[in-house]
């Protein structure tokens, strides 16, 4: 020990041998109380610490609880409109697969492919039965393959119908042109020897024995006619 140290150290015991008893149990009282006081002072400044820090968790916990409701709801919105346009897609499906099955055909149609077709009993000239098939929301028959053009020739077995084709004059010119009714172009033409130059006015029909496309220049000429839609 140091001879400063010691020093003080003596000065100290002296002191305290010469203060009184009662003196002395009154500063060890005073002493004790400042501590306590210090103690409770940094204890209360470590509960409102503590208390700020779980307030801060608190809020914190908070909005993380809020964000995840929102995202929740969000994601719910979305699995509902996936199921709402789900249940749409399989409705169109449904539809276009009962169109393809003829389910949706009315009575007394016949279905081939993606279409419809109705044969008449009764006969009219080429407008009429273009008219008749319009006001049933079809058209007369357009022939586009080699395939329709054979179920054509089945559905239409007695005699010859009125079909969607007919001559249209092109520009200024004199030349005539086959052209079907709904503007669709003639991909395969299974026209009849003889038939298939038109000089004016004339309408197609079909089909004679062999299953070809015959022409009348007449179109009040008497047919039976066959629509598709």
């Amino acid at each position: 020990m140091s001879a400063d140290i010691q020093s003080v150290s003596d000065v100290r015991v002296k002191y305290i041998r010469g203060v009184p008893e009662d003196r002395r149990e009154t500063d060890r009282s005073q002493d004790g109380q400042q501590l306590t006081d210090v103690g409770l002072q940094q204890a209360d400044v470590s509960v409102k610490l503590e208390n700020e820090q779980l307030k801060i968790r608190n809020n914190n916990l908070s909005s993380s609880y809020n964000q995840s409701q929102n995202d929740l709801k969000q994601l719910q919105e979305k699995i509902h409109n996936m199921a709402a346009d789900n249940s749409q897609l399989q409705e169109e499906v449904k539809t276009l697969k009962d169109k393809i099955e003829g389910k949706w055909c009315p009575e007394g149609w016949t279905r081939f492919g993606c279409s419809c077709y109705f044969k008449s009993t009764e006969k009219k000239w080429w407008y009429e039965s273009r008219t008749d098939c319009r006001n049933k929301g079809a058209d007369l028959v357009s022939i586009n393959s080699k395939e329709e053009q054979e179920f054509v020739t089945k559905l239409n077995v007695k005699g010859q119908s009125w079909i969607g084709l007919w001559t249209v004059q092109e520009g200024s010119t004199s030349t005539w042109e086959w052209k079907w009714v709904d503007v669709s172009p003639l991909t395969e033409t299974f026209w009849a020897t003889g038939h298939e130059n038109p000089t004016g006015w004339y309408y197609g029909s079909c089909c004679d024995q062999q299953g070809k496309w015959t022409t009348t220049y007449n179109d009040r000429e008497y047919k039976t006619w066959l629509c598709e839609k």
